[in-house]
């Protein structure tokens, strides 16, 4: 099992938010190479701002392995992670994030990327067409249905 391994399973939970008419971004986290969590967008289903898919995924792992850090972890998620996620990856001391599509609107490394704990590595770009495709397609019906509307 490797990173596009775990990141087709990202993108089956980010499949999930898009059929739920949330933004289609999915989270896996792996610890040993065994799934310890999974998440997807709910901000909308939850009306919460902060249910973004690595949130979720963060509170599941936690909850699966009865910890509060995630030392020994990688976090997969299919769009770079916004400030809020890439600040409670800090907190969880993650040891590695893998993303696919970057965020070139409100990615973390816009703003400060320091921002995550300085042990935790970063790798970009797996399954980048397939995530990004799946994120443009969502927001172009979104444009298209209200265009339509109008």
């Amino acid at each position: 099992m490797d990173d596009q391994y775990f990141m087709r399973i990202a993108l089956r939970e980010a499949e999930k938010a898009y059929e739920r008419d949330e933004v289609p971004v999915g989270a896996v986290i792996v610890a040993q190479n065994r799934i310890v969590a999974k998440g997807h967008n709910l901000v909308e289903t939850l009306n919460d701002v902060t249910a973004h898919a690595e949130m979720q995924a963060f509170t599941a792992a936690s909850s699966t392995i009865g910890a509060k850090y995630l030392t020994g972890c990688t976090l997969y998620v299919t769009l770079e992670p916004c400030t809020m996620c890439a600040g409670a990856a800090f907190w969880t001391q993650i040891d590695r994030i893998v993303f696919g599509a970057s965020d070139d609107k409100r990615g973390y490394r816009l703003v400060n990327q320091n921002i995550l704990h300085p042990k935790t590595s970063i790798t970009a770009g797996i399954l980048e067409k397939e995530c990004s495709s799946l994120i443009s397609g969502f927001f172009f019906e979104k444009r298209n249905k209200n265009f339509n509307l109008n």
